[in-house]
């Protein structure tokens, strides 16, 4: 047995044992990207990378032996910058949307290529289930969005941009339709009340995520029936009032409790919510600030002030978003997110943490495409055009939707989850752009397997499918093609990846750790 001191602390390893295997025995994380158990060390990613205290270098810990007497630091701020530079070094290279522009542009941040991919399916359920994890009046939504995100759809450069609002009309409909609307699971009441002041898009999307979460919600508000300004602010010809009436009951069959007619002020006050409740949410929609100024929160010239980032004001366990604070006046997708940030915000702060909204991870983008990509992302979709429903006010029908969703260029990452490239630079902070050259190399996308896609551009030639195939006996396999910059994997001989990838597939796919090779229809995130 060999002694080794990681961060100050005596371990006893076995002999022939690397530093590697040394911080898992100790329970430390080392991130990897080209290691994997089993097969021969690369070292050529550097993301593992330890200090060696005697000889004060940094060493990749995948690799390097341990001696006895070593000293090592793996979690100093030190080595921490080093593995960030390695993978920002991976980064300057690749090429490849985490999320696809539409993902990003949409103010709720939905996965709407995971949507479109579910509906193409066939499989109507999971996509309202993904549409539901980050909105919460889809039929609502699907009449009255003005679209932002198909803005941002990239198909829209080769003709037009897929109908995304319609296609989430359709599995809203669809649910609704069939008699008894899915309700969202909740989870164990975690005995915390909270109040809600507002019954318009902010406080409904706040209610609902908070009741998913265990939280007991008391929504209050001033006018007859909930809704506010998708009630007062849009025309009933836009908007039917049953279809708002519909999605607000399935909230309500959630847990919430309605309470109408309360006035802020007069009927209650902000002074006893708050006395009686865990956490007050305020969703007034907009105010004048006179209005507002009772309240004795700090205001600003929109609004209620509030953290930006957690939506918190001046008074602890107060919260407020939308209208009130400026947001939201001119799209309610904006104040349904605001409901939700405001959900998360709440539940950290109820689970005795720090308040703060829903995260987002670390995003790579590929930026503008050139016209000549576009043909890349066109051979994974049908080449159809943009389909209206033959119904307009009754919407796409089964064969309208699947049609429409197959135009989707899944031009979003097919291992958004997996992919550890992203999982480790958002951990270490890491930037895309810090050694990023003037021009990057063209965008290819080849599908020659009938269940797998490889994207040469997210490649890192780590060499695990190199040795994963050697190991597997492949006739071809991949290999390392070219020299030098121009280095990259592929198969031998020019082949196709069908040939390459024969009965290994599967277990490539699974160990690549980026998204360059991906199964076809990607993963569920």
């Amino acid at each position: 047995m060999l002694k080794i001191y990681i961060d100050g602390k005596k371990y006893e390893v076995a002999e022939g044992s690397t530093i590697l295997d040394a911080c898992r025995q100790a329970g430390i994380e080392i991130p990897v990207m080209c290691y994997l158990d089993g097969c021969t060390h690369f070292t050529s990613c550097m993301v593992c990378v330890v200090k060696d205290v005697k000889s004060k270098r940094l060493i990749p810990s995948c690799s390097a032996p341990v001696v006895d007497d070593m000293e090592i630091e793996a979690c100093t701020e030190e080595v921490r910058e080093g593995r960030r530079v390695a993978l920002e070094l991976l980064l300057s290279e690749h090429l490849g949307d985490c999320e696809a522009p539409c993902h990003r542009i949409c103010p709720a941040h939905m996965n709407i290529p995971q949507m479109l991919h579910q509906i193409a399916a066939g499989e109507s359920v999971k996509a309202l289930a993904t549409v539901k994890r980050n909105i919460a009046l889809p039929a609502v939504i699907g009449r009255i969005c003005p679209a932002p995100c198909e803005k941002g759809c990239r198909r829209g450069r080769q003709d037009s941009p897929v109908s995304i609002r319609m296609s989430e009309r359709y599995v809203a409909d669809l649910d609704m339709d069939a008699g008894d609307p899915r309700l969202p699971e909740c989870a164990q009441a975690s005995g915390k009340q909270v109040a809600v002041i507002g019954a318009g898009p902010t406080g409904l999307s706040a209610a609902f995520y908070l009741q998913q979460m265990g939280h007991a919600c008391t929504v209050f508000d001033d006018r007859g029936i909930p809704g506010g300004q998708l009630i007062d602010g849009v025309p009933e010809h836009l908007l039917p009032r049953d279809i708002t009436a519909a999605e607000i009951n399935i909230i309500r069959r959630t847990g919430v409790v309605f309470k109408q007619r309360q006035t802020l002020g007069k009927d209650i006050t902000l002074d006893s919510l708050a006395g009686e409740y865990d956490a007050v949410v305020l969703a007034l929609g907009f105010k004048e600030l006179d209005e507002l100024q009772p309240l004795g929160l700090d205001l600003s010239k929109n609004g209620i002030k509030v953290d930006k980032h957690s939506l918190t004001t001046n008074r602890r366990g107060v919260f407020a978003g939308g209208g009130v604070i400026g947001n939201g006046k001119t799209m309610a997708i904006r104040s349904l997110a605001d409901g939700k940030a405001i959900a998360h915000s709440v539940d950290t702060f109820l689970s005795g943490h720090n308040p703060q909204g829903e995260q987002q991870l670390f995003n790579s983008a590929i930026g503008a495409v050139k016209k000549e990509e576009l043909v890349e992302f066109m051979r994974g979709a049908a080449d159809l055009a943009r389909h209206e429903p033959a119904d307009v006010d009754g919407g796409f029908a089964k064969q309208e939707a699947v049609a429409e969703a197959e135009r989707c260029l899944h031009c979003d990452c097919r291992k958004l989850k997996s992919c550890r490239l992203r999982s480790y630079s958002d951990e270490y902070d890491a930037h895309q752009n810090r050694y990023k050259g003037q021009e990057r190399k063209p965008l290819r996308i080849i599908m020659q397997h009938p269940r797998v896609v490889y994207e040469p551009g997210k490649c890192i030639k780590c060499g695990i499918c190199v040795r994963i195939t050697g190991q597997t006996d492949e006739p071809l396999g991949m290999a390392f093609l070219k020299r030098g910059y121009d280095s990259e994997i592929g198969v031998p001989f020019n082949d196709s990846l069908e040939q390459g990838l024969t009965h290994s597939s599967e277990q490539c796919v699974k160990e690549c750790p980026t998204g360059a090779l991906a199964f076809v229809e990607g993963e569920e995130v």
